[in-house]
């Protein structure tokens, strides 16, 4: 594959991309654009990015919400009941048709990579074993890394524990936790120290639901940060939600950034949902309450966005569009200024690259995997302003989507 007149982001020169064998071969720059031949790709000046990553959805949850029942309050924890009424009713077949309807969605918007958490609170552990199944049947199309999530508990539920080292041991990516959902504090501060000592039991990466309740009292993440530093394994733990944040007063919070930068974990914040379920306890004024995405940003402390929910009982809308929860996100984290706007694609791929740990297979570089998407448009803020549809999505060098770009047809009686 070669393709030319591409724009590449943070750079206003035109380039040619030569792919061989499904990685970069080549990257050069352009004088000016040039009529492609026939065996050349005209990109027509659009943006070649690296692909969209969802570092944060559940799919075993996909596409149920309303069954049995709707979450009427909208709260988190009427999610979590809703869901415990569905569990009943899982099987391979139901989660199997539910997840492939909803990667091919992902797919058809321009997400390769994906991070899926999978209810470890159910002793038949049907959820996870699907999605780790599913995750070796679409290593062609999407990569998927699957997190054993505790979603009742680690210690509080009976048997978590063990269950999560039965699903450690059947092939999931990440040990998950949720310590604010814990029976008491203690029972949360000793689950963020057994999730991190069997991460390093089984060497394998941490994804926390950490404070995810507008209680300023909730500070687990304080104690994973701490975990996480004092083992070396910052780079390789994720603290996702941590909406308590938006609670905390600012004397804490200054106090709190210093240890969070010498962890070096990494953030998820999930704009759309959150400003959904949180301050469902508040009358007014009301919190937004999404994490301080903004000042982690400012800090250089590596914080990434997702979805987190297509149609669950948690959140009953959603379509698999990155740009659209990027594009909430940066007006709820009031992250509208033009340098904002200018590397705004990072919160969807570069920082969620990081965050799962495959910065040395990502990227548009020479010698890494030929996998990219082109944008409509000319770089971040005119992809983000206008919302523009991914064209094109390749994966190691072969086009897995592509669409036209969409057309108006000027009514007759118009001029």
């Amino acid at each position: 594959m070669h393709i030319v007149n591409a724009r590449l982001r943070q750079r206003s020169e035109l380039f040619e991309l030569k792919i061989d064998n499904g990685v970069f071969t080549a990257i050069e720059t352009q004088t000016g654009p040039i009529e492609a031949s026939a065996d050349q790709l005209d990109a027509g000046g659009k943006l070649a990015c690296a692909p969209f990553i969802e570092p944060h959805i559940h799919l075993d949850a996909a596409l149920t919400a309303g069954e049995p029942a709707w979450n009427e309050s909208g709260t988190l924890f009427e999610g979590i009941e809703r869901w415990g009424e569905r569990k009943p009713m899982l099987s391979e077949a139901d989660i199997r048709q539910r997840v492939i309807k909803t990667l091919n969605l992902l797919i058809g918007n321009g997400v390769q990579f994906v991070r899926t958490h999978a209810d470890t609170s159910d002793p038949s552990l049907v959820g996870l074993k699907t999605l780790c199944a599913l995750r070796d049947e679409f290593k062609d199309k999407i990569d998927i890394q699957v997190v054993a999530f505790p979603q009742d508990g680690l210690l509080s539920y009976p048997g978590g524990d063990r269950l999560m080292e039965e699903a450690l041991e059947i092939g999931a990516d990440a040990v998950g936790g949720i310590p604010h959902f814990e029976y008491t504090r203690e029972l949360g501060v000793a689950s963020m120290k057994r999730v991190i000592e069997l991460a390093m039991k089984y060497d394998r990466l941490v994804d926390v639901h950490c404070d995810e309740i507008d209680d300023p009292n909730s500070r687990f993440l304080e104690v994973l940060a701490c975990e996480a530093l004092f083992n070396d394994l910052g780079a390789r733990v994720t603290a996702s939600h941590t909406v308590a944040m938006h609670s905390y007063d600012n004397a804490y919070c200054s106090k709190l950034f210093r240890l969070l930068k010498q962890s070096n974990i990494n953030f998820i914040a999930c704009p759309t949902e959150s400003i959904h379920l949180q301050g469902r306890f508040d009358t007014y004024p009301k919190r937004r309450g999404v994490t301080r995405v903004k000042e982690l940003d400012a800090a250089g402390i590596n914080v990434c966005f997702a979805e987190d929910s297509i149609f669950d009982p948690w959140y009953s809308l959603g379509n698999g569009k990155l740009l659209r929860t990027l594009d909430f996100g940066l007006h709820i984290c009031q992250m509208m200024g033009y340098k904002d706007f200018s590397k705004a694609l990072s919160l969807v791929t570069d920082n969620s690259a990081r965050t799962l740990n495959i910065e040395d297979r990502y990227g548009i570089e020479v010698g890494k995997p030929a996998s990219f998407n082109l944008l409509e448009g000319e770089d971040d803020y005119s992809v983000l302003r206008n919302q523009g549809d991914v064209l094109l999505s390749v994966r190691h060098g072969e086009t897995i989507m592509q669409r036209e770009p969409a057309k108006i047809v000027t009514p007759p009686w118009i001029g």
